[in-house]
């Protein structure tokens, strides 16, 4: 059980870096739709610090996708 709550997690991290790329986004240009400083993104990609559910939201609606997908609950 834990492990998979690990496994999800280190999947999040992994799809907002990878969201980023594929709509040919900096990390610099999310955080400043998102109101945050580059460094702050940064360290929601590297898994350095929490994302807030506001901006888990943001990212959700950025990219057209839900918040199931970005925290690996579901592959659509």
């Amino acid at each position: 059980m834990l492990y998979d709550i690990l496994k999800s997690v280190m999947k999040m991290y992994k799809r907002i870096r990878d969201l980023r790329e594929d709509h040919d986004m900096t990390q610099k240009q999310v955080a400043a739709i998102l109101n945050c400083s580059q460094q702050v993104y940064s360290n929601y990609e590297l898994g350095q610090r929490d994302i807030p559910t506001a901006i888990l939201i943001s990212l959700a609606k950025l990219y057209n996708t839900t918040t199931d997908y970005i925290l690996g609950l579901s592959d659509k």
